[in-house]
């Protein structure tokens, strides 16, 4: 390796690393030699054949020596054909080497790339709702990617570079100071010249790296937030372009002085330490021709020790960055199990049993609920903020108890911020309760399968959600296994039929972002179509037509009404004239039972919900047909 290529290395890994002054974690130590055992033979073979390609790299430098040896003392053409074949041999030996340390290190590290992710993947996808609501997804993506492929870099690259460069560095010395100490001495005092200013340089370099990652991450933020459909739409009500427009450019004209800077501050340091590598060269050259002059040398060693000398700043400049490098690894190792300590609030009891089959009652028992504490489900660098607040989460359901038979249809009325999504949270487990319990046909939800309450409870929420997939997908997300006819048949109920047919690939076609290459109405719908697909046994719904005018209303009240046929109904609901055929209607007022009772009854008592009603129905709010009657 030439010493201009060493410099851009230990800058460019000076810049990189991840300054981090902590001791080294024997737990984190143990947690990742408990991901590399799967890999440990693949690992060993890597560590033996880096090894032995180190031993190979100083071997051709001397068998070079050999040959201006042999040419000097004028031994015959076959000594220095047999020294060059040899020497053509240890080439070919190296390039065989470097395929396969390549493909090991590649194995190592795609594999333990894979590991990492799939649990990280797999322990997120169990985490409360609370945590992805507190949550910026580019920081929790970014554990996902960066953080994991620099956990990765400390067997593809920190471990073998440690070996391989101890190695070398060790058999370097001792061929060096068999050829010449004196020579080797002063070669070694020109170190400092060549090392610290690579230090000092890389740090320089990696304050102006990580400030032009801030402005880039902060450009991208605004990107995606403004580049949204919602966002959009929002800059265009309410923003200011001018503004915005102003403020991205003074972030990326900082971007762009940084990265001026950053390439003129990298061509001095590669040209200053291409001109100590010159130096030292000159070194070798000079006192080692001086030698050979009068004898205390042999040509070939002059030669050989010039060769070697590169292969000696190199090793030498990697280890005295190498603890940089190894914290770097485990930095992003403690920033990938940082998520994975974090512990799911729901999780499956051993031993959990399924529903029983058949027709489903819903009831809560004395249930009171508050929302986690920021503390118990995020991080305050998934949050980016200096510290998580501590304190406990506030009450918001008070001693709720109410009971839906088989079949039957509970309505939840009151206020905006009332409680009653979280009642209705609390059916598909999304939260567990404080106190009290809520049961599905007389069990405990927290008794149940996981499995078997999707399969159970289904919900349409407010602003029903669709992935950025085809229609297909976002309709087998509800029951992989359908058919082409079933997922007909459902947008046949939900009258969605002929928009399908007219899309230009039909159920391929991709809905977009969130779903807004559709209307609200349409998306709607297509999100009941989801639910007639699951055919749960419970059916929430959490304002379902809020989205839709008269015409899509009236379109889908069919298709609801058919979907709640025989099943246990939670519906909530701010426009009174949907629910007025629920067979109990609950009024929720800071998070209690308020009210209850049928319409007619509630109407009666001149209570709470009269007082809804009258002012719904007084301030012209239009009566719409009623959706399950």
């Amino acid at each position: 390796m030439s010493m201009e290529v060493t410099a851009w290395n230990a800058m460019y890994n000076a810049m990189h690393a991840q300054q981090d002054r902590r001791p080294f974690s024997r737990t984190t130590l143990r947690r990742i030699a408990g991901y590399a055992r799967p890999h440990r033979d693949h690992i060993a073979w890597y560590l033996v054949l880096s090894v032995v390609t180190a031993a190979l790299a100083v071997a051709t430098p001397v068998l070079a020596g050999h040959v201006v040896d042999a040419i000097v003392a004028g031994d015959a053409t076959s000594v220095v054909v047999r020294l060059a074949l040899l020497i053509a041999v240890i080439a070919l030996l190296e390039a065989g080497l470097a395929i396969v340390t390549r493909w090991l290190s590649s194995s190592i590290g795609e594999d333990l790339i894979l590991d990492l992710r799939r649990a990280v993947f797999d322990h997120v996808q169990r985490m409360p709702v609370a945590f992805f609501t507190r949550t910026r997804t580019g920081a929790l993506v970014s554990r996902l990617n960066n953080d994991v492929i620099g956990a990765q870099r400390a067997f593809s690259d920190t471990l073998s570079g440690v070996v391989g460069n101890l190695v070398t560095l060790v058999i370097t010395l001792v061929v060096m100071i068999g050829i010449s100490w004196q020579i080797t001495l002063l070669s070694l005092l020109l170190l400092p010249i060549f090392v610290l200013p690579a230090r000092r340089m890389g740090t320089r370099l990696a304050r102006l790296s990580r400030e032009a990652a801030n402005h880039n991450s902060v450009m991208s933020t605004q990107m995606t937030e403004r580049f949204s459909a919602p966002g959009a739409t929002l800059v265009k009500l309410f923003g200011r372009p001018s503004e915005e427009s102003a403020e991205f450019s003074a972030r990326a004209r900082r971007v762009r002085d940084i990265g001026v800077r950053t390439a003129m501050l990298q061509s001095v340091f590669v040209t200053a330490l291409t001109l100590v590598s010159a130096l030292a060269l000159a070194l070798v050259y000079g006192l080692g021709g001086f030698y050979a002059l009068r004898g205390q040398l042999e040509a070939g060693a002059v030669v050989s020790l010039a060769l070697l000398l590169t292969r000696l700043y190199s090793p030498l400049t990697s280890l005295a960055s190498a603890r940089v490098d190894v914290m770097s690894a485990l930095v992003s190792f403690e920033r990938v199990f940082e998520i994975l300590d974090l512990k799911p609030l729901i999780a499956e009891k051993p031993g959990a049993v399924d529903i029983p089959a058949g027709p489903v009652s819903v009831e809560f028992s004395a249930v009171d609920f508050a929302y986690p504490a920021p503390d118990k489900v995020s991080l305050a660098s998934l949050e980016e903020v200096a510290t998580l607040d501590s304190r406990g989460g506030s009450p918001v359901l008070h001693d709720i108890s109410f009971r839906v038979e088989p079949g039957s249809m509970v309505a939840l009325v009151g206020s905006s911020g009332a409680g009653k999504s979280t009642i209705a949270g609390l059916l598909p487990r999304l939260y567990d309760v404080d106190s009290g319990a809520v049961l599905l046909a007389g069990t405990d939800v927290r008794d149940v399968t996981a499995d078997s309450l999707r399969r159970t409870v289904g919900m349409v929420t407010q602003d029903g959600h669709l992935f950025h997939e085809s229609v297909r997908s976002n309709l087998l997300l509800a029951r992989p296994e359908a058919t082409e006819t079933d997922l007909w048949d459902v947008l046949r109920r939900a009258r969605l039929t002929e928009l399908i047919e007219s899309l230009p690939d039909g159920l391929d076609t991709v809905v977009g972002e969130r779903g807004y290459r559709l209307s609200g109405g349409e998306r709607q719908r297509l999100t009941i179509a989801r639910l007639l697909l699951a055919q749960p046994r419970v059916v929430i719904l959490d304002e379902a037509t809020a989205h839709l005018d008269s015409t899509s209303e009236a379109a889908v009240q069919e298709a609801l009404g058919e979907a709640l046929e025989g099943r246990t109904a939670v519906v909530i609901a701010h426009r009174l004239s949907t629910i007025r055929a629920a067979d109990l209607i609950l009024v929720i007022e800071g998070g209690r039972i308020v009210e209850r009772g049928n319409h007619t009854e509630l109407l009666t008592r001149d209570g709470r919900y009269a007082q809804l009603y009258r002012t719904q129905f007084d301030t012209g709010t239009p009566v719409l047909s009623e959706v399950l009657s």
